[in-house]
């Protein structure tokens, strides 16, 4: 399910004590705080799908989210990350719509594009692994060959 409709599909989950794959990251950005009271429910669990929170659900599988200093999520930086202030008001839908590393549906291309997608990949990042925003770090990585990563506070990096 997309959208916000997918977030009462994960609340009966999490309700009836399911353990959720969730590929569905406007239900943790609507209803973050709802989502976050129902997964104390004994079986409920989240299991991240998409890469970036997967491979932060990983890390965190050895250790506890009080270990953590910070997450570290990677973007692209997109088809516009080498743009002047001047080009950027010049850029068309149709360069929004290429975006240099992943194929992907139109609406997710452009918030991609626009980083918009990033932002909401920081508020399922506080919202799943009960961070605070300030814990939540974005580089840019152009290559896109690692996703995302965990600080601890020992200095380890996963």
């Amino acid at each position: 399910m997309v959208g916000f409709a997918g977030l009462w599909v994960t609340l009966g989950a999490l309700e009836a004590g399911k353990r959720l794959a969730l590929a569905n990251k406007e239900s943790l950005v609507a209803g973050g705080p709802v989502v976050r009271r129902v997964r104390s429910t004994p079986g409920a669990m989240i299991v991240p799908i998409d890469s970036e929170h997967g491979a932060i659900h990983q890390c965190l599988r050895g250790g506890k989210t009080d270990e953590v200093d910070k997450v570290i999520l990677t973007s692209s930086g997109g088809p516009f990350r080498t743009k002047t202030y001047e080009e950027l008001t010049k850029v068309t839908l149709e360069e929004a719509l290429n975006h240099p590393t992943w194929k992907m549906g139109p609406k997710i291309t452009v918030d991609s594009s626009t980083l918009m997608n990033k932002a909401l990949e920081i508020i399922e990042a506080v919202e799943l692994f009960d961070l605070v925003p300030s814990q939540v770090e974005v580089v840019v990585h152009a290559q896109s060959i690692v996703h995302s990563m965990v600080a601890f506070r020992d200095g380890s990096i996963l």
